[in-house]
């Protein structure tokens, strides 16, 4: 009997386990680790941080699903990996053995990279549910005396499209209060231009989103680094395109969430030879660390090089279908590799997002996900809205029940009339 062992219980790291255990019965065991007693939804946070979500609705306790389904529940953080013996060393100085090792942990979140920035200084988060609820409570007093707000991404931030779906689901919540008319609002990005999203644009993404914005009323600042964030200003310089400082703005505000770069977890990142120098994981097409072949990685944590150079640095971002898809191919390649078969699965990379904007909302196809591509084509409508909000419920309620893969692909591709994402639309 082997034993996998996940480290990190979010988006890649649950439907891994569910997959493993699907895909190879009640044979070998199957440890799912995670920092905390739940699964948080991560694509709901924007909703928690100005309280159209409490944040009970967005996350479920692990323990009982996963246990009636024979997968182990270990909530801690793991603070050692012994790639070359096959040990994860856990918080509490005790030790995990493994034979196979799936890292899903997600990103560590590179506040320190801009003096002033996150919520231990001065802006909000929305990368995590607990930094949601803090924005929620700063909010609740920016309501009560409002002004200026700023929203955006910082320099080497390769998750664009929450802090575009929290810029628009602010203006829609602010005008619900009838406070839109107090509040200026900035949108400030390290893209080269609105709707870049680390991706190169999908479609018309570009023409699409600055229309969003100027309908909405909020500016934009793109090629900026942001440079110093202290009380009440936000400190960045945009560039040309050649990357050279053209002006430096001071940003006045009295509420602003900038989503942060992202690193490698410390305790991945240390392990010699798995991680490039952000503490990324290196992975092969089938998902498999090149040096250490029992470890394999999804989600945020893998290495993928940028879409293309931009005058400031920009990531690509992993879309949670994309993560479905390298969690696929893991589950088929372990199995594969208990049978003494070659790993053959490869993840498709295709991009299905859905973002909402509060009272509408935009759906981006892109096949694949890196260009050049098969397919690319946005649609805009208050369906997207909806769909957001229904697929909220659907994922949270596979969570529960432990039937989560393919879920992204079922729903999306029913909710867009897409019958196969193989390069062609129907």
């Amino acid at each position: 009997m082997a034993h996998i062992a996940i480290i990190g219980a979010g988006l890649g790291g649950v439907p891994a386990a569910y997959g493993l255990r699907k895909r190879l019965g009640r044979a070998h065991r199957i440890t799912l680790i995670g920092s905390s007693p739940y699964f948080e939804f991560t694509p709901s946070n924007p909703w928690v941080a100005v309280g159209w979500r409490e944040q009970e609705q967005t996350r479920v306790a692990m323990r009982e699903p996963l246990a009636a389904h024979g997968i182990e529940w270990v909530e801690q953080l793991v603070t050692a990996v012994d790639a070359e013996h096959n040990v994860l060393t856990l918080a509490d100085a005790s030790r995990l053995e493994y034979d196979y090792l799936v890292i899903t942990t997600g990103p560590k979140l590179a506040f320190e990279e801009v003096p002033g920035l996150g919520p231990d200084g001065h802006t909000q988060s929305i990368c995590t549910q607990a930094h949601a609820v803090h924005a929620w409570e700063q909010y609740q007093q920016f309501l009560r005396d409002p002004g200026p707000i700023v929203i955006g991404a910082a320099a080497g931030a390769s998750c664009f499209g929450p802090a575009y779906e929290f810029a628009m689901i602010v203006d829609a919540d602010l005008r619900r209060r009838k406070l839109r008319d107090r509040v200026p609002m900035t949108f400030v990005t390290s893209e080269p231009y609105i709707g870049h999203m680390g991706l190169g644009g999908v479609g018309d993404s570009k023409g699409l989103m600055e229309a969003e914005l100027r309908q909405r009323h909020i500016k934009w600042i793109t090629n900026a680094k942001i440079t110093a964030v202290s009380e009440a200003t936000m400190t960045v310089t945009d560039h040309d395109e050649a990357g050279k400082p053209r002006q430096e703005h001071q940003l006045g505000f009295r509420f602003a969430m900038v989503l942060p770069a992202f690193k490698g977890v410390d305790a991945v990142a240390a392990v010699a030879g798995l991680c490039n120098p952000r503490g990324f994981v290196l992975i092969d097409k089938h998902q498999r660390s090149p040096k250490y072949r029992n470890i394999f990685s999804a989600g945020v944590c893998v290495a993928i090089p940028p879409v293309e150079v931009t005058p400031v640095p920009t990531g690509a971002p992993k879309t949670g279908y994309m993560i479905e898809s390298m969690v696929s191919a893991i589950c088929e390649n372990i199995a594969a590799d208990l049978e003494n078969r070659p790993a053959e699965a490869e993840a498709t990379w295709n991009a299905v997002c859905l973002a909402d904007f509060g009272d509408t909302g935009a759906a981006f196809v892109a096949l694949p996900q890196i260009p050049p591509r098969n397919v690319t084509w946005t649609k805009v409508g208050k369906w997207v809205h909806l769909g957001k909000i229904g697929f909220e419920k659907y994922f949270l309620r596979k969570v529960r029940t432990g039937s989560i893969t393919p879920v992204y692909e079922r729903y999306t591709l029913k909710l867009l009339g897409i019958t196969s994402l193989k390069g062609s639309e129907s």
